[in-house]
């Protein structure tokens, strides 16, 4: 994107239209953001909703300062997708997947040689960890994995923990998952190889688990302008969001494994996106794109806006819309807060229905109040969101993905 002096005349715009519910609470935030020092420009997605103190989808400019705060707790939380060319029958399938996913296998190598290798290699370090499979590290290798990240500094002792290393290769709780969807539609031919209706897509969104919270109180409450301090810290991210990356290659692997496509030859394409992270803007001039909840949009490039359990999720094409910050939302976006679900949906569903979703999906899950918490009738529906977006200017649809097994575990 440009300049950040030169985006807009309004520091704060909240993007929305026919369908979606915006909180004041999260606009609210919203502004507080746009106050911080250096902060020039702050963008609200259709799926703005409150956070703890920070409000969730949003991006933000600033032509000074970096700030981790606008980061959170989950550095490098993103989205991994892989185009499948080989599924396994129906039948065979659902299990496949729960065994594959109930008890997974051990991983090679020690948990801090993992941690190390994810950190400063990302999937491709943690995929030459010996012990590894070479369909594996094939499968790596032909993935993009994020080449704009800068290099990762070195990982303080303070975050060089064995139990970050163990940790690799789960998707976490909240609105993470390991999802096998189906093509639905197709509105750009040929914009993925192997991407047409019908076809089988893996999907995980998931985060940098325990590192990136520690991260965020390593730097909790700072407001960085020294290029020093700022360097330590973008080292320190990068770090976070490659080892983000890996677990979710991790993830996204043990499903192809289990759908009949663990093979590199298999995999017809794929994509990994970051939508909590820091960035330089793409010109000469000094500045900073903070990403919460939001996914880089620039021109030409694909994206990805997530459905929720039971709605389809949205490969986008970005526009690079300098004054939305080449930013779409991340996902539907929150409607009811975790602690209020239960109360508000036990009246109409029964504990039996929350593993089956209105496309006939299955949902895979061993803790109860995930399956209350993250039912699709505590999001905002998907299809405003999408339409805000391109009304908008800020990205074209490619294609939308239908949910058939959903893991949260």
């Amino acid at each position: 994107m440009g300049n950040p002096n030169d985006i807009a005349a309004s520091p704060v715009e909240v993007i929305d239209g026919p369908g979606v519910h915006i909180e004041a609470q999260a606009v609210s935030q919203l502004q507080r953001v746009a106050g911080l020092p250096g902060c020039v420009r702050a963008v609200g997605m259709p799926d703005l909703h409150p956070g703890p103190g920070i409000p969730i989808g949003m991006a933000t400019a600033s032509t000074s300062h970096v700030h981790p705060a606008l980061v959170g707790s989950d550095a490098g939380c993103g989205v991994t997708v892989a185009v499948a060319r080989r599924v396994v029958a129906a039948g065979k399938r659902l299990r496949r997947i729960d065994a594959a996913t109930t008890d997974p296998e051990a991983l090679p190598g020690d948990p801090l040689e993992r941690l190390d290798a994810a950190w400063h290699g990302g999937p491709r370090g943690l995929a030459a960890v010996s012990g590894f499979d070479e369909e594996f590290r094939a499968w790596v290798d032909a993935l993009p994995w994020g080449h704009e990240l800068g290099p990762s500094g070195p990982m303080p002792e303070a975050l060089r923990q064995a139990t970050y290393g163990e940790a690799l290769g789960t998707t976490g709780g909240g609105n993470h998952f390991l999802e096998l969807a189906t093509v639905d539609r197709v509105e750009e031919p040929g914009a993925m190889d192997g991407l047409r209706r019908g076809a089988h897509v893996v999907l995980a969104h998931s985060g940098s688990r325990g590192l990136g919270y520690a991260l965020a109180q390593r730097w909790q409450g700072q407001a960085l302008d020294d290029p020093q301090r700022v360097a330590e810290y973008l080292g320190e991210l990068a770090g976070c969001c490659r080892f983000a990356q890996a677990n979710r290659a991790l993830l996204v692997w043990r499903m192809l494994e289990a759908i009949g496509s663990g093979r590199a030859d298999r995999v017809a394409s794929g994509l990994d996106l970051v939508h909590n992270d820091v960035r330089p803007t793409d010109d000469s001039a000094a500045g900073w794109i903070h990403r919460k909840g939001a996914a880089p949009a620039r021109d030409g490039e694909l994206t990805v806006t997530l459905g929720s359990r039971g709605t389809p999720s949205w490969i986008l094409r970005g526009r690079g819309n300098a004054a939305h910050l080449c930013s779409v939302a991340h996902g539907a976006g929150r409607k009811i807060p975790r602690a209020e679900a239960k109360a508000r949906l036990a009246h109409r569903y029964r504990r039996a229905d929350l593993s089956r979703t209105d496309h006939g999906g299955r949902v895979l899950c061993d803790r109860k109040e995930l399956l209350w918490e993250e039912h699709q009738d505590n999001y905002k529906p998907i299809e405003p969101v999408v339409s805000a977006l391109t009304e908008a200017g800020i990205a074209t649809r490619v294609a939308s993905v239908v949910p058939e097994v959903t893991v949260k575990r």
